[in-house]
């Protein structure tokens, strides 16, 4: 699939869009999954057909289906929402490769360290409309701060799956 996206501002589809996490815990042996229900973000496509863009997570959406669980991940163990309310992604550069691949490079930041990131996503849909991202990779909580590990229950990376939606901003 060849896709053509329209130069100009892009605005984030909260409502299209969807970003998760999956983490190993108890020794490996049980996956905790939760998502993020407030999304915000905008980006802009340039001429030459790069773009540039941020993406925000509200850290306190989290659900993992626990309210205790979600509780404890909001505390200063983990998130520290109170000081940390938000995780942001910046893109520095995002680039169209092999028709669908989109190779993007930017800053993460989590609980108030930001740290280099360079994923791929994959354009899975591009009209005028809109246009939506698919893409998964991984983060070693250790390097945002997120270290709490308990008998050492809790190791290793964290999935992060994204699908985000994009349409033309207005106004």
């Amino acid at each position: 699939m060849t896709v053509a996206v329209e130069t100009g501002l892009w605005q984030l589809d909260a409502t299209a869009s969807t970003v998760g996490i999956r983490h190993k815990t108890m020794w490996g042996l049980v996956t905790v999954k939760g998502g993020f229900g407030a999304l915000g973000g905008t980006g802009e496509v340039r001429p030459d057909g790069s773009a540039v863009g941020t993406l925000t997570i509200d850290v306190a959406s989290l659900d993992t289906g626990s309210a205790k669980r979600d509780t404890h991940l909001r505390s200063a163990d983990f998130f520290d929402t109170d000081h940390h309310p938000e995780i942001t992604f910046a893109a520095r550069s995002a680039e169209l490769r092999d028709s669908d691949q989109v190779h993007v490079v930017g800053r993460l930041t989590v609980r108030g360290i930001s740290r280099p990131l360079s994923l791929t996503a994959r354009l899975t849909e591009g009209d005028a409309p809109g246009l939506t991202l698919d893409t998964e990779f991984s983060v070693d909580r250790d390097q945002f701060g997120l270290g709490s590990n308990q008998l050492g229950m809790i190791r290793g990376r964290t999935t992060v799956t994204a699908a985000l939606r994009f349409v033309r901003a207005t106004g």
